[in-house]
């Protein structure tokens, strides 16, 4: 079985293609859509560019160069909607969804998606930029507002100048759907300017910092003592093993003396 190939070492052709397979599975009339984006892009580049001045040979090349651009730039822009919205179909309902949609927040934007989580698989997500802290919560609307609760006090510790947002992600009311998040935080009110914010993601490391250690496993959140130990073995046990036998190699060796109890080792002489 073939590894998948990262996206970044991907041809621009090949992600195309990709991006075009993926969009197909939730948008089938997505081909026929594009293609007729583009006839029409293309007929109306053609009489526009004719209106222009100029006859003849050159004015018909004009005309059929302006169509063929004016034509693929409008079938360009509505295949990136159109993928986009069949990728926000696709990612409905599942865990880290909303992580996902907030990669595609443009720069200017820090993203930290899962910085709380519970055994239930309710995630916060947080989100720097000019509007401030914002918490994205997904999950459970009642347990994930009061895990919301808890972080927005542990920011306001280390950040209590700075305006806090939170949003929760799903369909209801108080809650912002999956496809309009991005927009929804982008429209907030800008309050920081870009040395607050700086100082802000600087203060947020303090707080990263005191979290605990262990990685949010693959599935579901141990709920025993037994299996978070579980996941301290697998995080810590390599390098207590190697720090082990790094200390039996490095500590010389003891001489016994024949004289001495067995209990008394005899020191080296120093040279």
């Amino acid at each position: 079985m073939s590894t998948p190939v990262p996206p970044e070492k991907l041809s621009r052709r090949q992600q195309f293609v990709q991006t075009y397979r993926m969009a197909k599975k939730s948008d089938p009339r997505i081909g026929w859509i594009i293609l007729g984006v583009f006839v029409v892009g293309a007929a109306l580049g053609f009489v526009l560019f004719s209106l222009l001045p100029g006859s003849g040979t050159l004015g018909w090349v004009f005309s059929v160069v302006g169509a063929l651009l004016l034509g693929l730039l409008a079938a360009v822009i509505i295949f990136g909607r159109r993928a986009q919205k069949a990728a926000y179909v696709q990612m409905d309902g599942q865990l880290g969804a909303a992580a996902a949609a907030l990669q595609m927040l443009r720069k200017g934007w820090r993203t930290y998606p899962v910085v709380a989580f519970t055994k239930q698989q309710d995630v916060v997500h947080r989100v720097v930029g000019p509007p401030g802290i914002v918490l994205v919560g997904e999950g459970n609307p009642h347990r994930v507002k009061s895990l919301m609760v808890s972080e927005r006090r542990k920011h306001e510790r280390v950040a209590a100048e700075t305006p806090i947002t939170e949003v929760v992600v799903g369909d209801g009311e108080g809650r912002v759907p999956l496809p309009k998040l991005v927009k929804h935080i982008t429209k907030l009110k800008r309050q920081l300017k870009p040395a607050e914010m700086t100082d802000v993601l600087n203060r947020l490391k303090a707080l990263d910092a005191n979290r605990s250690n262990v990685p949010m496993p693959k599935g579901p959140v141990p709920t025993s003592m037994k299996g978070l130990r579980g996941n301290m073995r697998g995080r810590c046990g390599l390098p207590l093993r190697r720090s082990s036998r790094l200390l039996r190699r490095s500590s010389p060796p003891l001489r016994w003396s024949s004289r001495a109890s067995a209990s008394e080792p005899v020191s080296r002489p120093s040279a």
